[in-house]
Parts: C-alpha cells; structure tokens; sequence
C-alpha cells in the first residue's frame, strides 16, 4: 500500500506531473539539522566578535564597532539563514539537502527570492510563537493535504522529496545475436511480472534467509506454468525474468494485451517504447539534474534550443508512458525528469535578476504607494491611542505610576538636572554609539517583522503592536509633558521618529494585506489571494528594512549624542523630504507599469 501524498502540476506543455510531497517527521529531522547548524553559526560568529573585542570588552571606537558588526551579523543569520539557502541553492537548506527535499512553488516551479523570504519571516508564528514554539507548524502540517504550514501557505510553496525514486533505469536487455526472432507470446501477467521486476531489483537488499525463502516461494509459483531448467532457484527466476522481456518485445505480445490468456494485461507497446526509449531519457535525466541546480544560463547559447527540445519530447514521452501502463516505478522516475527539466528550463527563461537598487528605489517603495490605504488604516490604529495615551496622562498625572515604565518615570524626573547639566535624553558616549545603533536597528526590524506576520491571525497581533506602542508614545509624551520637558524628548525623537514611525505603519499595512486575504479573498480563493497580497506585502518589507536602517543609524549616532538640537531638526527635516521623494518615485515608477500593463492593479 503506497502511503505517499503527492501534489499535482501542470506544465505548460500540458503534461500532469505528479510531486512526491515530503513528510512530517522528514521536515521536522531537516529543521532541527538546520537550528543546530545555525545555532554552530552564532555560536561561532559571538567566538570571533569576543576575541576581536579582547578579554576586556570592546575598547575604543574599532572595538564599539566590532560588536555592532556581530550584532548585525547575528541578526542576519537568524533571520536570513533560511530564506537565503532557500533562495540561492533551489529550495534547500543543508538541513533539507541532508534529507533530501527541497522547496518548489505551487507550481512546481524553483522556489522564488520573494516566496522564500515570506514563508521565513511567518516562521516567527510557525516556529518561534512564544506560547507554544513549532506546535502551529506541526499541527497545520498534520492537518493540510499538501502538509503546509502556516509561511508554506502565505509564500504559494509546498515541500518535496528531492530524489528521483529508489528506482533508476538501468540498462535494457540487449537480445542476444542468437536469439529466435520470435519467442512466443508473453506467459506473466502484468502484476506477475511487476512483482518479479521489483524482487529482483532488490534482491540484495535483504537478509540471506529472507532472500532463500522469497526466492524459493516465487520459484514454485512460476514452475508449475515454465518449466524449471536450472536447480538454483535465483537463476530460475533472472531466466524467467530476461525470456519474459523478450517475449514481451515481440510480435505476438500484441495479441496477448486484449486476450484473457497468462498474459493478461500485458502491454508489449509499453515494453517496446521502454527499450528504445530508456537510453535517451537517461541522459537527458544527467544533463536536466545538472541544469537544475546552475540553470541553462550554463549552457552554450547553441544548445539551448536543443535542450529544451529534448524537454518537449521527454515531457511527451511522459504521456505516452501513462496511456501504454508501463510499470508506476518508470512514471515516478519520468516525472522526476520532466520536474529537473521543467525547473531549469523555466527558471532561465527568468534568470535575469532585477538589480538591487531598482529594488529598493522603485519596487519596494511603488509596494507601499499601492497600499496607501491599508498605511493610512495603521496610521490611525497608532495615532488614536497615541492621542488618547496624552490626554489620559496629562489629565491624570498619577496614572504614571501605573501605566508608564519606571526608567521612563525615572528620566522624566531627571530632565531637568540633565537640561541644566547640557545632555541630552538617551545620550550616550560616542564609543558606545555604533553599539546602540546596531541594537536599535536590529530591535525595530524585529518588532516590525511581528507586525508583519501578525497579519496572519486575521490582523489581531498587528493591530496589538500598533495600538500598544501608539499608547506607550502617547503616554510618554504626556508624561514628558507634565515634567515641563517635552521639548527636551521631542529633540531626540526628531531626528529619526519620521522615518522609524512610516516604517512601523508600511508594516503594520503590509500585515493588513495578508488579513484581507485571510478575511475577504473576494473573487479570489484564500490560497490565491494570500500568494498575491504576500508577493506585495514582501515589497512592503524591504521598504520597511530600508527605512529602519537609515532610522537606526540616525538614531544611534546623532539622536544619542550631544549635538545641537539644529542639527537634529534638521535631519529630521531631510529624512521628510527624503521620504517624500522615496515615495514618489514609487508612485513614478507605478504608474509606468499601469501605463504600460494596461489592467494592472
């Protein structure tokens, strides 16, 4: 009984191609292969930041900035290790190498750099939820027919075994220079001959007494039809098994595929197609495998055309293949050809990668100009509780004890010393500010990250982190307020509140768009929309890390340090403008793809 699940595609040439999904406990052995070796990676990375930093911790502006780099590195392999295998390697980490499954579209297509990012940064609610790690990715892989998790779903991906099948072709019985030109009509019926084919393909793989007593028991299965003309029951059986294929490639086997006779449902087209057939697939199957993982860019331009003509004829070859019944083991092994083929094939006809800096200066923010409305949603999802938070506290000066932090309590009380005394809020040591900048970069990408996935519980988790850090500002400002120094925090702030606080509210939105999908798809199935809103709301991401990146430096090595407050309001003015100009070439750049993609939404 075959217990695999398998998810079907079709290819453009219209041939189905059936994708052995991979298992549960597959999956689970790849990522805990993968955590330890991304746990080794941190581990090592934290080895060499200390020995850079000296026994004494970090000293001086190079040691300040040797722990910033470690911060950020360690923050790109947890959150990148993932979707940049998966991305760069076609769909495997080493941990899904090792097991030997890999991640494909939907379609049966490569993995794409967007879809690999989408399905990674839901790992934080599949994997990392804080109540309950790796219980929802478990339970939705158990419960979904094609073994999704929740990121799986958002990014249109499914998980596949990688190797081709325990089967390989070997090479055809070659007829012997002596051999009659007829041999009689075939005398196995097909599941006879199938049983025979696969026991003697795996004959080695079992225990001696196994073998003796399988190979006794078949023996006197078939004796009693074919006369036994050798003692030794394995030769018997290969004998049984080579005169079997002749008769099956000879001209009577016709007769035998309608008859009611030994031969029941034999099919001698399925044996002839396999014979002058098996040769050639075998190496296209070499040359597809190969192309898969490099991509036909590897290849001459010449033989481009040739390649994908030898695909056509193979993925025809695979129809055929269905309508003779030729041996389920043969199919298994044509579509995993047809797959290698179909993905290298395809990707190259998409090879040519966008630059990176038309990514950042016209997709990413164009992303966030087509979700001006779900932006302005999260606006007022933070700017309400905001204003309520200052009118709450200004109303109420006691309500600080209660609902304020006690550090914010804490610099509140001492602004004024720190006014007289000429430092500012937060400020630190010039030393110590690549440190801090690093820390806050790396804090607000993460918090923005959650609100992102958030989207996916029907938006609850976004809408959380917006109203809760909205309350939170509100109330610190009110706070500020009551002390008389609210021009005193508003000066730290400035400098890089314009761009941090767009990038929670891009975020929150692109969260937005995963719950819409989630909770009104319209015409669109949910799968549909939640492949095409994550597809957008990706985009919306990269703007996001762009922005925090810019905003973190700013915050870390100007709002900390002592400089003049022009200085800052000034910067704050440039990060204004810079974001509007940010916008607007998005907006340019939109409205050339809707001019030139008449329809485009």
């Amino acid at each position: 009984m075959d217990l695999r699940q398998r998810h079907g595609v079709e290819t453009p040439e219209h041939v189905e191609v059936q994708l052995e999904l991979a298992g549960v406990g597959s999956r689970m052995a790849a990522a805990l292969l993968d955590s330890l070796l991304l746990f080794l990676m941190l581990v090592l990375v934290t080895i060499v930041g200390n020995a850079l930093m000296g026994s004494e911790g970090p000293s001086g502006m190079a040691g300040s900035w040797a722990v910033a780099i470690v911060i950020v590195l360690l923050f790109l392999l947890f959150f990148g290790y993932f979707a940049a295998f998966e991305a760069l390697n076609g769909g495997r980490t080493p941990g899904k190498q090792s097991l030997g499954i890999r991640v494909v579209m939907d379609t049966g297509r490569p993995v794409t750099a967007a879809a690999a990012v989408v399905r990674n940064l839901v790992r934080l609610l599949d994997c990392y939820f804080p109540v309950l790690p790796f219980v929802p990715a478990v339970t939705l892989m158990f419960l979904h027919k094609s073994n999704k998790r929740l990121g799986d779903m958002a990014a249109g991906t499914i998980v596949v075994r990688d190797r081709p099948t325990d089967w390989i072709l070997g090479a055809g019985a070659e007829p012997e220079k002596d051999e009659p030109l007829e041999a009689g009509p075939p005398e196995l019926s097909e599941d006879e001959f199938r049983l025979l084919d696969r026991f003697l393909g795996r004959l080695n793989e079992l225990e001696p007494a196994v073998q003796v007593r399988l190979t006794t028991d078949l023996a006197r299965r078939f004796e009693a039809r074919i006369p036994r003309r050798s003692a030794d029951a394995q030769a018997y059986l290969v004998q049984v098994f080579t005169d079997e294929q002749r008769k099956r490639r000879g001209r009577f086997a016709t007769r035998a595929q309608t008859g009611t006779g030994a031969a029941g449902r034999t099919t001698v087209t399925a044996e002839r197609f396999l014979a002058k057939k098996r040769d050639g697939w075998e190496t296209f199957r070499a040359v597809a495998v190969r192309m898969e993982r490099t991509g036909v860019g590897a290849l001459a331009a010449a033989e481009i055309p040739s390649f994908a003509a030898r695909y056509r004829e193979v993925a025809a070859d695979l129809a055929r293949a269905r309508t003779y019944g030729v041996d389920p083991r043969v199919i298994e092994y044509l579509e995993r050809v047809v797959s290698a083929g179909h993905n290298a094939l395809y990707r190259a006809r998409g090879k040519e990668g966008t630059p990176l800096v038309r990514y950042v200066l016209r997709d990413f923010p164009a992303a966030v100009v087509q979700s001006w409305g779900y932006v302005l949603v999260a606006f007022l999802l933070f700017a309400v509780p905001a204003a309520a938070g200052y009118v709450m506290i200004r109303e109420r000066p006691a309500l600080a004890d209660e609902a304020v932090s006690p550090v914010m309590v804490g610099r509140a009380e001492q602004a004024a010393e720190r006014q007289a005394e000429g430092r500012g809020y937060a400020e630190a040591e010039g030393e110590e500010r690549p440190v801090i900048a690093a820390a806050i970069i790396t804090n607000n990408i993460t918090v923005s990250f959650w609100a992102f996935v958030g989207g996916l519980t029907a938006g609850l988790v976004t809408a959380w982190v917006l109203v809760s850090n909205g309350l939170s500002l509100g109330l610190g400002f009110g706070l500020f307020k009551n002390y008389g120094a609210l021009g005193y925090l508003t000066t730290f702030v400035a400098g890089h509140g314009v761009l941090e606080l767009t990038a929670i509210f891009i975020s929150a939105a692109a969260g937005f768009r995963l719950a819409q999908a989630i909770i009104a798809p319209g015409d669109r199935t949910r799968k549909d929309a939640l492949v095409v809103e994550g597809a957008i709301a990706v985009r919306m991401v990269g703007a996001v890390v762009t922005l925090l990146a810019i905003a973190g430096t700013i915050e870390g090595l100007l709002s900390a340090s002592d400089a003049p407050a022009v200085w800052k309001y000034g910067v704050s003015a440039t990060t204004a403008v810079f974001l509007v100009l940010y916008l607007a070439s998005g907006w340019a750049y939109l409205k050339d793809a809707t001019a030139t993609t008449p329809g485009r939404p």
